[in-house]
């Protein structure tokens, strides 16, 4: 289900962080992921439509977007930050906005994924 879209070993390190005091560890470290992510895409797109085009402000959002990606290891999502920061360092708006668009379905189909993926544990571990 969420193969090709998370690296599973920077996944499964989340969740091995899970214990008794806080079985929730990697769902609340995704939360925390989606809650800035939304700051940052809301940052993104005002600074995009900002005259004259800061590209240095929109690679350090992107830079931000990134890592925060990989640290749940949203392998696509950081691939998609990666093609935009390359369209920064170019100067290239339309292809910020080309490859913002992807970083946002990206994005997306993780959350909805991920939030698959956590009701399905939840379930599972309610029956165990």
């Amino acid at each position: 289900m969420l193969q090709g879209y998370l690296d599973r070993d920077q996944f499964t390190q989340l969740e091995e962080l899970q214990d008794d005091t806080n079985p929730n560890f990697a769902e609340e470290i995704v939360s925390l992921f989606y809650n800035d992510s939304a700051r940052l895409i809301r940052s993104i797109e005002q600074t995009m439509v900002s005259k004259p085009t800061d590209f240095e402000k929109l690679d350090n959002y992107m830079h931000q977007f990134k890592g925060s990606s990989s640290s749940i290891g949203a392998n696509r999502v950081t691939e998609a930050c990666s093609q935009f920061r390359e369209y920064c360092l170019a100067g290239n708006l339309e292809g910020c906005i080309r490859s913002f668009q992807e970083v946002k379905q990206e994005h997306e189909i993780l959350k909805k994924k991920l939030d698959t993926y956590f009701q399905l544990a939840r379930q599972a571990g309610k029956k165990g």
